[in-house]
């Protein structure tokens, strides 16, 4: 890292400790030519896709949005801040993991709503009734019929442990 003081090349990491919320390195410098000291603050650098919106445009992709409208839907529902926050990893993942360049946001709130029905049944209808648009009645009964045909989360948590158990001989 060169020397924001007088531009040397050498500087020595005095220090080194997470910042914010973990998801930074701060580090204490000083340079080995003027012993001005400095800190660097270090990042990931995360290669998401640019998110194409229903009317054509273009957004970057904003992992504080996609926590909010989560957080929207598991408001005063019991599940915890970790729990979203594996789910938004999850689907950060699953969006760097493709590859793509751009992907529809239509793409992304399939990801959502296949998280939040792991999590919780409720805050799934909550955010499908809105990402959804449903108009009436009817079609809010056919989406909790829909989940109700599906295996709990707690029951589906149990098939993954069953077959983890039978791939590690247990």
């Amino acid at each position: 890292m060169r020397c924001p003081f007088c531009g040397a090349q050498d500087t020595k990491v005095v220090d080194s400790r997470l910042a914010g919320e973990g998801d930074q390195v701060r580090r204490r410098r000083k340079c080995e030519l003027c012993g001005e000291r400095f800190t660097t603050y270090e990042t990931v650098e995360l290669n998401l896709p640019r998110i194409v919106k229903r009317d054509g445009s273009r957004v970057p992709f904003d992992g504080q949005k996609l926590r909010a409208g989560m957080m929207r839907a598991l408001e005063k529902r019991p599940v915890s801040t970790e729990q979203m926050d594996l789910a938004v990893a999850r689907i950060q993942r699953s969006l760097m993991s493709s590859g793509e360049s751009e992907v529809p946001a239509l793409r992304i709130g399939e990801l959502v709503m296949d998280e939040l029905r792991q999590l919780d049944p409720v805050a799934y209808v909550r955010f499908a009734s809105v990402y959804r648009h449903f108009e009436d009645v009817a079609a809010f009964r056919e989406e909790i019929e829909r989940l109700e045909r599906q295996p709990s989360p707690e029951a589906s948590r149990q098939q993954l442990d069953l077959l983890n158990d039978l791939e590690s001989g247990d």
